[in-house]
């Protein structure tokens, strides 16, 4: 299984550090040239490999660690997703719900990745509490997933548990989903809650 992060700033270098913490392989890009953070990655660990978007979406499991506003620039590297997790990390708050539909941001997201396999998770957690060790008092922070696709919340669960974390599966998207994504100018109940699960 291949993994790569979509995304350099705060939130996509935090997931970094959780894929070198284990010495997990992880690829990371962003629309620009990878020179120009090529250092940014070298400073997490030699696991961390800087490429181009082109060459990053070739992943098998892809973290989508951009701007909301940003995912449709994403979504345009390949004509077709099919066989690829998109773990969706965005938070669309403030973005009015009409204008996507109605429906909760990570569907509207799963719509622009044809054929993809959706997760939403990692994404109710600040980068500085993300950031730190996922192992506290005794037990390990919780992560939430919510997804349409069971095998795939399986999939980045273990994962999860691979990075150190404790996932927590919520159902799907339009149920157990919505208590982490945001809605217009509010937050989902879950937001920022942070939890530890203890062994």
């Amino acid at each position: 299984m291949s993994y790569a992060i979509i995304g350099f700033g705060n939130i996509g270098q935090v997931l970094a550090k959780a894929f070198a913490r284990e010495g997990i392989d992880v690829s990371v890009a962003t629309t620009r040239d990878p020179e120009s953070f090529a250092s940014e990655a070298a400073a997490i660990g030699p696991t961390v490999i800087p490429k181009r978007l082109a060459e990053a979406v070739k992943a098998d499991v892809i973290f989508l660690a951009v701007r909301f506003e940003a995912h449709p620039d994403v979504a345009k590297a390949l004509p077709n997703w099919q066989g690829k997790i998109i773990v969706d990390v965005t938070n669309a708050y403030g973005v009015p719900p009409e204008e996507l539909g109605g429906q909760p941001s990570a569907r509207f997201v799963a719509q622009a990745f044809t054929g993809a396999r959706l997760v939403k998770g990692f994404n109710h957690l600040a980068a500085a509490v993300l950031d730190q060790d996922p192992a506290v008092h005794g037990g390990r922070r919780v992560v939430f997933l919510a997804s349409d696709d069971e095998v795939a919340a399986t999939e980045i669960g273990a994962l999860a548990e691979n990075l150190g974390f404790a996932p927590i599966k919520l159902g799907g998207l339009s149920e157990g989903g919505l208590l982490v994504q945001a809605r217009g100018n509010s937050w989902g109940r879950l937001i920022f809650k942070d939890l530890v699960k203890v062994d």
